[in-house]
């Protein structure tokens, strides 16, 4: 922003008239309103309106209108979405591309959910994969993560992960990890540990190739997550015999190392996440020395720990993050 005061020197010099100076004071003092993210977020709205609204009116006529004539309405629009996109797309690069337009962006978006539409009503109608279902979510994984990376799409590329659980038969998502989880099932919680650092190796491949560096944010924040539930889990699951507390060391020691990489690349959001996971691992140690004590006095101890550690957890954050600021 430029200064008053370089105004007034200017009229004061001569260089600019009183007219002038009036008007650039003026528009100094109401600068122009950006509606960048306003519009983008309308947009994606739009489009997410548009692929829910079609699944509706399907659903409501499907007798009248035929599944042939679905799937040729979702490949048409899917097709026209693709065609558009490859035909002004940029040339590809291993770093950030950015999009040649404000369409393309949400034209490969929708085409994206058009193709998993149509994939996923064939597979349910006509059964092409047969009892195959791994193909039912295997290729659209593959056309996603082909998709995300020749256009540089960080959405689709969210698409493609959440497909890879799908195709490894867990869920990513968090909240649908805590909900669902069968703490018995020790198949499962290998199956989110093998995710998560299958996640975390393909954002550290993805800088030290530097093959598309900035997706490695999208591959941490899903990794980080999925690890850290699932080790926290496999310590549930082994609660009662000496595997809980070595699952509990690889929980650390994990957390050590994307610790010392969150300060190494500066990033507060990873190391919060590492601080409150290795919290919620020593709070587990805490309460288990603490539950064989059947007096009260386990009971006070406990608060007392919640509160102190608690205090000293945001006090420590804060100075991360001048830390991180400073630097």
């Amino acid at each position: 922003m430029i200064p008053d005061d370089l105004y007034k020197t200017l009229k004061d010099n001569g260089t600019i008239s009183s007219g002038s100076f009036e008007k650039m004071t003026e528009k100094q003092r109401s600068p122009l309103f950006s509606l960048h993210w306003e519009l983008k977020t309308l947009l994606y709205l739009g489009v997410m309106m548009l692929s829910c609204g079609s699944g509706i009116l399907i659903y409501k006529n499907i007798d009248t209108i035929g599944h042939q004539a679905i799937l040729a309405f979702i490949a048409a629009i899917c097709g026209g979405c693709f065609y558009y996109c490859f035909r002004n797309k940029k040339p590809f690069s291993r770093e950030l591309i950015k999009a040649p337009d404000v369409l393309f962006d949400y034209l490969l978006l929708l085409g994206c959910l058009s193709f998993l539409t149509f994939t996923g009503y064939l597979q349910y109608q006509y059964q092409v994969f047969g009892t195959h279902y791994g193909m039912a979510t295997f290729i659209p994984m593959v056309v996603l993560f082909y998709v995300a990376y020749e256009f540089d799409h960080l959405g689709v590329l969210s698409m493609a992960i959440a497909n890879l659980a799908v195709w490894m038969g867990v869920s990513v998502t968090p909240n649908r990890l805590l909900s669902n989880a069968n703490f018995d099932n020790q198949t499962l919680i290998y199956t989110y540990l093998l995710l998560g650092l299958i996640l975390l190796l393909a954002g550290f491949f993805s800088e030290r190739f530097s093959f598309k560096k900035h997706f490695r944010f999208s591959y941490f924040h899903f990794g980080i997550h999925i690890s850290f539930i699932a080790l926290v889990f496999a310590y549930f699951n082994n609660y009662d015999s000496g595997m809980a507390i070595i699952w509990l060391l690889i929980l650390f020691a994990l957390a050590f190392y994307l610790y010392l990489d969150a300060l190494h690349h500066k990033s507060f959001y990873f190391m919060l996440l590492v601080i409150l996971y290795s919290y919620a691992a020593v709070s587990i140690l805490v309460f288990r020395s603490l539950d064989g004590m059947s007096n009260m006095g386990g009971l006070y101890l406990l608060c007392l720990y919640f509160i102190i550690s608690a205090a000293a957890l945001i006090l420590r954050i804060i100075r991360l993050n001048k830390q991180i600021k400073a630097s």
